[in-house]
């Protein structure tokens, strides 16, 4: 597993060893063992989602203060722009958006620590989207973040307006939000 830093040093773009050929492909979408190799620390999933959304469908961005779940992301079917912002006042790179394309064609995977918001637009017609979490759901702990605030400058691939639930139509600019210390 190859691990590609961005601009939020604990998130991590990671590429599996994809083994492949004229009969299709084999990959290891997850060993405990490689994946502490890749991000430095040992981590224990306790959930796993699966969501399918279609074209245009914004989700997020999502956190939660109390139970805050750390996340391994990835696309098994379609395309998503997955946007990541640091919710940590006392990170130097609080208010830091990374934003990357995963895609059942790049295999790539998003590790997404504790303490971050989250959230993914889907780009292509549809996308099934897995991801491992580190704690349970905790909805009474949930925050959303504004997917659309200036102040975080994210370039969401959008062909006009995004297909949102009300909770996260109403989320907070950064700058009202409660955030982690």
């Amino acid at each position: 597993m190859k691990a590609i830093p961005t601009a939020i040093a604990d998130v991590l773009i990671l590429e599996p060893k994809v083994h492949g050929d004229e009969r299709g492909f084999f990959l290891e979408s997850w060993n405990r063992r490689a994946f502490a190799e890749a991000v430095g620390r040992d981590v224990e999933f306790v959930q796993d989602n699966h969501s399918r959304s279609a074209k245009g469908v914004l989700r997020g961005l999502h956190y939660q203060l109390h139970h805050t779940q750390g996340k391994l992301v990835r696309v098994v079917a379609g395309e998503v722009f997955d946007a990541v912002v640091d919710v940590r006042r006392s990170s130097p790179t609080f208010g830091v958006s990374v934003g990357v394309t995963l895609s059942a064609a790049n295999h790539r995977m998003l590790w997404v620590p504790e303490g971050l918001a989250h959230g993914f637009l889907v780009t292509s017609d549809y996308a099934e989207f897995l991801y491992k979490t580190t704690d349970y759901y905790a909805p009474k702990y949930e925050k959303t973040l504004l997917w659309n605030d200036p102040a975080l400058g994210i370039a969401w691939p959008l062909d006009g307006e995004p297909l949102l639930k009300p909770a996260d139509a109403r989320g907070l600019p950064l700058a009202d939000l409660e955030t982690f210390p």
